[in-house]
């Protein structure tokens, strides 16, 4: 078993990758059980444990599969893993949830049990946008304040009033490595509108949102579709992008923009 200071630097690690994993962590131990309160492991996304220990195939299979469901929703779990006749005291079934604990069966011989709490780590959501408007400058701002990535793409020319972003990106290209996790917003403005728009269709993300009119939105499109441009893409862009909060200032526009963001982001994460 790794010491947990080599665990934390390999955790550390994880991050800096941004990929997603979770971290399992025994916290409490009843009779005989092959890893104690203390014992970590790393679980990546695709189910494999990539560092640290957990105990072995009594316990692992539970754990891993909490992890995974903890990676997809974002949900931390925890897991208590008890032999039979326990869970029948406690009337409950295995892979049922009660009171918060997420049950399960140990088939060890052993007969011990084992609580293990299960932390997802996710990357920061990433956000490019497009242009160095007031919205996008305020979207910017607001946006990092919400622990998003923030990438930038517009001529150096117009980024005069320009905030802390995480990257740069001079022009309207959009940066490698776009997923499909990802979100992007159109912030031109006037400046670049077509450009801008031309750069992003096609792109698979989670959110796409243009800031403007919807009538400036479909003027855009037309004059796609007579320059001979598939503009079917258009369908999936937000325009105008934000929730309908009656918003005016650029502020107002960016925290509506980021508002829906965050309901995109966390649709299906929160339980009744």
């Amino acid at each position: 078993m790794q010491p947990p200071s080599d665990i934390l630097d390999l955790v550390n690690e994880a991050r800096a990758r941004g990929e997603p994993f979770a971290i399992a962590t025994v916290v409490r131990t009843v009779s005989v059980t092959a890893a104690k309160a203390g014992a970590k492991a790393i679980v990546l996304a695709d189910g494999s444990i990539s560092a640290g220990w957990i105990g072995g195939g009594c316990a692992k299979s539970a754990v891993l599969r909490a992890a995974h469901e903890a990676i997809r929703d974002g949900q931390p779990r925890l897991v208590s893993i008890q032999p039979e006749d326990l869970l029948d005291v406690k009337q409950v079934k295995p892979g049922e949830l009660k009171d918060g604990i997420f049950y399960a069966r140990n088939m060890c011989p052993s007969q011990g049990t084992m609580d293990v709490f299960v932390e997802p780590v996710l990357p920061r959501p990433h956000l490019v946008i497009l242009g160095a408007s007031p919205v996008a400058v305020a979207l910017a701002d607001i946006a990092r304040r919400m622990d998003f990535f923030i990438t930038l793409c517009a001529p150096t020319a117009d980024r005069p009033a320009l905030g802390v972003v995480d990257r740069i990106v001079d022009g309207f290209d959009l940066p490698a490595g776009v997923a499909a996790g990802d979100f992007i917003v159109i912030a031109t403005q006037g400046r670049g509108d077509s450009a801008a728009l031309k750069a992003v269709l096609g792109a698979t993300a989670r959110y796409i949102g243009f800031v403007g009119s919807m009538k400036k939105f479909a003027a855009l499109r037309r004059d796609f579709e007579a320059s001979g441009l598939v503009a079917a893409a258009m369908d999936d862009i937000r325009s105008p992008a934000g929730l309908d909060l009656g918003s005016i200032t650029p502020d107002e526009i960016a925290l509506s923009i980021v508002a829906e963001m965050i309901e995109v982001r966390r649709r299906g994460q929160r339980h009744a």
